[in-house]
């Protein structure tokens, strides 16, 4: 960086959704940067840059998805890399912020993993954090660099409102979820509803009753992720039972472990809808998945950082 102006700016990636990368740099009218991150023997990870970023105003798109280790660990090592190399700045764009769903202490001798993992990141030299739809939007608060917690919901708010669904009703899956279902109601012009849930144990939830007018509704379930999709399956049962007309789901994050694609194919959803910040192979995919992509969103955003133009005008 030469009085305050970086020398340009470059895009690079790791293993964990190099597509994604490519879209966004193809975007942007920027190649990927040439690196290369490999493992060594026994499962240590070798990163190697092969072009110069002195100076220069580096992106590393790397979402911390499965396996959430190794993808962590080549993005850390990707960093290190280029603070060494004297990058004018390096930006950690992590579409999905693996860890996240421990950010509190819920019980006695928790560890508090997504803090860690931010500190993490600041360790290794990161100077900004790119990312969407954070489990919990406090986790911005772990680090003291900036962070620029993009919103997926207005990309799942367009195609809905393209659909032009009458008797629409959006439900939040849980009352964690209530305010991203009020953001996407209200542009809809639409109601909201409510699911009342326990948990008995990680990975399990138990519907107990729905606040709200459901019955010959079509229902929109909104969510940040699907992961083992026992909420969102269970929540779509509950309302087709209780006399909805039809049910939608949508989330940006479609982590699908575990029996999760059972449990889709099974439920009684109209259509699925999840962006891209985490690569869905063919296996997983499903005959009424609709898979829209961030890659605009994320390639304006970059856009704006390196210019230092707003990103909250992005969301007005």
């Amino acid at each position: 960086m030469k009085n305050g102006v970086f020398a340009g700016y470059k895009i690079f990636t790791g293993n964990a959704f190099p597509e994604l990368a490519e879209e966004i740099a193809n975007i942007m009218g920027k190649p990927v940067g040439k690196a290369n991150v490999t493992k060594f023997s026994d499962g240590e990870i070798s990163v190697n840059i092969f072009e110069t970023v002195r100076g220069q105003d580096c992106f590393i798109v790397q979402p911390t998805c499965y396996p959430v280790n190794q993808n962590l660990m080549e993005m850390l090592i990707m960093i290190d890399a280029m603070k060494r190399a004297s990058a004018g700045r390096i930006n950690a764009v992590i579409p999905y912020y693996g860890y996240a769903r421990q950010d509190r202490k819920a019980k006695a001798r928790d560890p508090i993993t997504s803090k860690l993992v931010a500190d993490l990141i600041m360790a290794a030299g990161a100077d900004r954090v790119v990312t969407m739809d954070l489990h919990a939007a406090q986790i911005q608060g772990y680090f003291d660099i900036p962070v620029d917690h993009l919103l997926g919901l207005p990309i799942l708010m367009k195609y809905w409102k393209e659909q032009n669904i009458e008797d629409l009703v959006v439900v939040s899956p849980d009352h964690g979820s209530v305010t991203r279902a009020r953001s996407m109601a209200e542009p809809l012009n639409a109601p909201i509803a409510i699911i009342d849930k326990r948990r008995p144990e990680a990975n399990k939830s138990e519907i107990m009753n729905i606040i709200g007018d459901i019955k010959d509704k079509n229902c929109i379930i909104v969510d940040d992720m699907i992961d083992t999709a026992g909420t969102i399956c269970n929540a779509g049962k509950a309302l087709m039972d209780l006399g909805a007309r039809s049910v939608s789901a949508g989330a940006t994050h479609a982590v699908l472990s575990g029996p999760a694609i059972e449990r889709l194919k099974a439920a009684p959803f109209k259509e699925i809808i999840f962006l891209n910040t985490i690569p869905i192979p063919q296996a997983k995919r499903i005959d009424n998945m609709k898979v829209l992509s961030v890659a605009p969103l994320f390639a304006e955003a970059m856009m704006r950082i390196h210019t230092n133009d707003s990103i909250s005008k992005l969301f007005d």
